[in-house]
């Protein structure tokens, strides 16, 4: 169930990038799908919700790196809340 959810919420992201395509929002979300797909194979779940945590703030820097443009759309990718 878990990783159907994060698959959902990279198909919403995945979506949400034609909008956001500056160099800076590629890393940012590069980086955030790493974290999040390390959560999604632990079994950990302290530690799938701190990589959550983590993916979300990269996610939301790179939305206030733009002036702000983005971050009233930046969705919450953690499926733990």
């Amino acid at each position: 169930m878990r990783k159907l959810i994060i698959g959902l919420v990279g198909a919403t992201l995945l979506g949400g990038l034609a909008a956001c395509d500056s160099a800076a929002d590629k890393k940012a979300e590069k980086q955030a799908d790493a974290l999040e797909s390390q959560a999604a194979a632990t079994t950990n779940e302290a530690k799938e919700t701190q990589l959550n945590a983590k993916a979300d703030a990269i996610e939301q820097q790179a939305g206030n790196a733009d002036g702000g443009a983005t971050t009233k759309t930046t969705p919450d990718t953690s499926p733990s809340k």
